[in-house]
């Protein structure tokens, strides 16, 4: 099994340095995870920005977290912020939810509770059962929105 793990590397390996956009995260969570090759905290990072770059949102998300805590790079939250609103504007559930975070707590941007408010909401439109908490929450005690005990417990 293991050989097949190292041959699978090879060929993710190769795809990526050649170009191939759906290698690109491939190859950064072999390294993150040690499949197929050594484990390496910084060779993740390295690929998952190239497939960030490319336009992978799933990548933009990881990119993000690397960003948030220090993983392979320099912690930036003003750079995780970026990653996540580029990752949420592509349609990623996990970035959307951490772009309300951020909103909400003022992290990596200035604190917007309305912004906040429109991040969870657009989570929650997917399904995102957090989010339907901490919209459920907002509706609650009016923040980023008008108070509104009917939507709140219909949220929670």
């Amino acid at each position: 099994m293991e050989k097949n793990l190292e041959k699978a590397f090879h060929w993710y390996q190769k795809a990526a340095e050649n170009g191939n956009v759906d290698a690109l995260s491939t190859l950064a969570n072999c390294y993150e995870n040690g499949r197929g090759t050594e484990k390496n905290l910084e060779k993740p990072f390295y690929w998952h920005q190239k497939a960030a770059e490319n336009g992978i949102e799933d990548a933009m998300f990881e990119l993000a977290i690397h960003y948030k805590i220090g993983k392979g790079t320099k912690k930036d939250s003003e750079k995780a912020f970026q990653w996540y609103q580029k990752a949420a504007e592509n349609g990623n559930d996990n970035a959307m939810f951490n772009l309300a975070n951020c909103y909400k707590n003022g992290n990596g941007a200035e604190k917007n509770l309305e912004k906040a408010f429109y991040w969870y909401q657009k989570a929650a439109e997917n399904d995102y059962i957090i989010a339907m908490n901490n919209l459920s929450i907002c509706y609650y005690n009016g923040e980023g929105t008008e108070k509104n005990l009917e939507k709140a417990f219909y949220y929670c």
